[in-house]
């Protein structure tokens, strides 16, 4: 390989390597740290580095793309200087890399590649573009040009490639070795892709949608209390009933209540609807207001978490629905509606309303555990274990 070829590879490659460790920094912050500031990158909401880095598709096998990153050009780096490397005694095995810079470039071109797979699935799926992504992205390509062999086409290059692989493969040591490797790799991939240990958005994002198929709450309780009356661990949920993740949040909470003593669950109403909540900037669940009066004429028949549950679990009810519901909850329905449309029941969530907004919670779904207030929602081994620290216990 030429010394100019050697040194341009080697910058290109050191650049993608270190921003592939901005990357992994990045995305270790946005997932693993929560007091982590926002990056350099993360401009606006498309422009966003940090969104990007939260979605499941910033993992591949249960491994960061950055870190995906950092191999391959960790192996452009290596293939750069195999040359040199092979002429070391003990090194003498890398003589199966006969042509570098066929390698350097058919890597380079399947990394371009899937480059642009990305890219599309960034700017079409999620909304949200990764600059350093994108430089990334661009490097790939420029290493598959400067590494391509004077008179060589991309074509010869990925089956030339291929050929000397083959022939290495059927080289016994060879094969075994690689076959080996292999091997680890698959089981360490197998382990990545089932602990989910690096990859907490994946873990949330099939918790959230075993939940969410989970129309029907099979913890519900009846009548207004829900848990222990004299539980010293008291949890204050803020929910709309029209929001899906607070029907996730609401769910769980049921099932820490089953799984758990020494806990009870006070439910606050919070309807992103401008129709009742005068701090929504604008209108987001239109509805949720009235949803939220039928729960609290619920509670006056003793019945509120019954309508808590039916009200989650069905979804988009038109009022006619909800009675005919309330209905087969055992309701008196005329005087429920006469409840729902009084003046105490809308001072009653009025107060409900103004007393989130005052201790700082203006989005749903929320808790609030001992005074700690966690906005959002996290998977339950992390919920229930929070609820352990507090002072629940197993049953």
């Amino acid at each position: 390989m030429k010394l100019s070829k050697r040194i341009t590879l080697t910058i290109i490659a050191l650049l993608g390597f270190i921003t592939s460790v901005k990357l992994t920094v990045i995305y270790f912050d946005v997932n693993f740290n929560p007091y982590a500031l926002s990056s350099f990158c993360s401009i606006n909401d498309f422009i966003d580095c940090d969104g990007v880095a939260k979605t499941t598709h910033s993992q591949f096998f249960g491994i960061p793309l950055a870190v995906w990153g950092l191999f391959l050009y960790f192996i452009f780096l290596f293939l750069t200087y195999v040359d040199k490397l092979k002429k070391i005694k003990f090194l003498g095995f890398l003589e199966v890399f006969e042509r570098p810079e066929s390698y350097i470039c058919a890597l380079g071109v399947i990394a371009f590649t899937i480059s642009m797979s990305l890219f599309a699935l960034s700017v079409f799926e999620i909304h949200k573009l990764c600059v350093l992504c994108l430089i990334t992205y661009l490097l790939n390509l420029v290493i598959a040009i400067a590494a391509r062999p004077d008179g060589e086409n991309y074509l010869t290059v990925i089956k030339n490639s291929f050929q000397d692989f083959w022939k290495a493969f059927k080289v016994k040591k060879y094969g075994i070795a690689f076959s080996i490797l292999t091997l680890i790799a698959v089981i360490f991939l197998v382990y990545t892709s089932a602990s989910m240990v690096l990859t907490p958005q994946v873990k949330k994002q099939k918790e959230w949608q075993e939940y969410t198929k989970m129309r029907d709450n099979t913890y519900k309780v009846s009548g207004n209390v829900l848990g222990d009356p004299q539980a010293t661990v008291v949890v204050h949920e803020y929910t709309d009933y029209q929001c899906p993740f607070c029907f996730v949040l609401n769910t769980m909470l049921h099932r820490a209540v089953h799984e758990l003593k020494n806990i009870q669950i006070v439910h606050h109403n919070l309807p992103l609807d401008s129709e009742c909540n005068k701090n929504m900037p604008g209108q987001m669940h239109p509805g949720s207001c009235l949803l939220a009066k039928y729960s609290i004429a619920a509670g006056k028949q003793g019945k509120y978490w019954d309508m808590n549950t039916f009200l989650f679990d069905k979804e988009n009810l038109s009022e006619e629905e909800v009675l005919k519901g309330a209905k087969s909850l055992g309701l008196n329905v005329e005087k429920l509606k006469f409840d729902a449309y009084s003046e105490e029941v809308a001072q009653e969530l009025q107060k409900e309303i103004d007393d989130s907004f005052r201790l700082g919670i203006d989005g749903t779904p929320a808790i609030r555990i001992n005074l700690e207030t966690h906005v959002g929602i996290e998977p339950y081994d992390e919920l229930k274990a929070r609820l352990i620290k507090a002072g629940a216990k197993e049953k």
